[in-house]
């Protein structure tokens, strides 16, 4: 329910918050259309409705409109489209992550997918991604990356006393998720009822049984969990250095569908 960053979430799903004027979800969209993935899968919860207005009005909104008074139809004058199919599923307003995937899994079918969360920028290759999954032959690959350091690092004597105090360093940090996860059908296997955090159990068992990878990802990554993550994204896209700015799909080379 994005209650970290309430000021927004309040009127809309955290996925729909703007950056540039287009919802997080749409620059997360456009990084995996511009190496070839159109197809695409939304688990819908809270103010799910926001997320399908968009999409259902998302042509005409996107391009000019030329309006004959005379009571002919509107007609629209083509200036940007997607080539994406979307599938808007209900997912439930409080349901767990595992819970949101089974309710999907109908609409996936037996095949590998991609899964990645509705908050959060990167400039991952998803072509290196898949492929460093398909060599691994593992159920999940998940991509991690360490975080740029946010907070410093001090070392204090008993009574308080700072002793030492370091900024930490990009490398210093504990290697976390990042989403841009892959994953084989196989992992339904793992999700029980639903009733579990997709992070909690289920990973934990695919990590027991040696079933999850880790695609080590150096480059820019940034969730978006509060205002002032918000804000960051904010000036990178107007400063024109959004590093998961969409590529331009003609310098990609074997795009694929799916």
């Amino acid at each position: 329910m994005g209650t970290r960053i309430s000021e927004e979430s309040r009127f809309r799903p955290k996925p729909m918050v703007e950056i540039g004027g287009k919802p997080i979800l749409w620059h997360i969209m456009k990084w995996y259309s511009s190496f070839g993935f159109q197809e695409f899968i939304i688990c819908c919860g809270y103010k799910g409705h926001v997320i399908k207005d968009y999409f259902l009005k998302y042509y005409t909104h996107q391009n000019n409109i030329s309006l004959h008074l005379d009571g002919r139809e509107a007609e629209i004058l083509p200036v940007q489209k997607e080539p994406w199919t979307v599938t808007l599923v209900n997912t439930g307003l409080r349901t767990k992550t595992a819970g949101r995937l089974l309710k999907v899994k109908p609409y996936i079918g037996e095949e590998p997918f991609m899964l990645t969360y509705g908050d959060g920028v990167s400039d991952v290759n998803i072509f290196e991604l898949l492929n460093y999954h398909k060599n691994n032959h593992k159920i999940v690959t998940i991509t991690t990356t360490q975080p740029a350091g946010r907070f410093g690092a001090v070392q204090m004597t008993p009574d308080g006393l700072v002793q030492s105090f370091k900024e930490k360093a990009r490398k210093d940090q504990s290697w976390v998720n990042a989403g841009f996860m892959v994953m084989e059908p196989d992992v339904f296997s793992y999700l029980g009822d639903g009733s579990q955090m997709l992070e909690e159990l289920p990973f934990e068992r695919l990590a027991e049984n040696g079933q999850m990878d880790s695609y080590r990802h150096p480059g820019f990554w940034s969730p978006m969990d509060n205002i002032h993550d918000r804000e960051y994204l904010e000036n990178l896209w107007k400063e024109g250095k959004a590093p998961w700015r969409p590529l331009d799909n003609n310098s990609l080379q074997g795009g694929q569908n799916g």
